[in-house]
């Protein structure tokens, strides 16, 4: 069944291609080949400030940059979000962008009770790449991928979507090429089945 597919490109670099895009390009591809329509944002193109204050997560009204964002993930059934692993965790740029992004109203809906607030965006699912510098291994068995699962559980589970499937590409600076290609059929097959 054909999907609606959103990629999300986390890498904060707007100056530069980086293997990030590489693999971004190659699941658009195989999206399209397969029969899924395809939007994408770019999160290094995109101006938008940082919030500072809970009034203004709450209350403020978007800049139109974001609200296109908005859109696109309101539009998709399928969220792809890749990004390079920096201390640790997501990129600040990428994690600016979830807060002015998924905001109260759109992306979920507090309780007058004080209860668990309701999640806005059940029925889409999401599909995390992360690459790294560290053997992908290290990352999940070592340090426990704590910083994705948290964005599994704390960000998109809390939202509605799911179910989140990731893939960790590691030591991507040591690659041959023969492997970064191996990757890039990666992305496109599961472009090709919307996953």
């Amino acid at each position: 069944m054909a999907k609606h597919i959103t990629i999300i490109q986390g890498h904060p670099d707007a100056g530069a291609r980086h293997f990030g895009h590489a693999l971004a390009d190659e699941y658009a591809k195989g999206a399209e080949d397969g029969g899924h329509e395809v939007k994408r944002i770019e999160v290094a193109r995109i101006d938008f400030p940082l919030l500072r204050t809970k009034e203004d997560f709450e209350k403020g009204v978007p800049p139109d940059a974001i609200k296109h964002a908005q859109a696109a993930i309101g539009w998709a059934d399928h969220l792809v979000v890749i990004y390079p692993l920096w201390l640790g965790s997501m990129p600040a740029l990428l994690k600016a962008f979830f807060e002015q992004v998924l905001r109260p109203g759109f992306a979920f809906e507090y309780q007058k009770s004080g209860g668990m607030a309701k999640k806005l965006l059940t029925g889409k699912s999401a599909r995390i790449v992360v690459t790294m510098g560290m053997p992908a291994f290290v990352y999940r068995w070592i340090f426990f991928a704590h910083s994705l699962k948290s964005l599994k559980r704390n960000t998109f589970w809390f939202c509605g979507i799911g179910p989140v499937k990731d893939t960790i590409i590691g030591s991507i600076e040591g690659m041959t090429e023969k492997q970064r290609a191996a990757w890039l059929d990666e992305m496109r097959g599961l472009g090709d089945v919307g996953k």
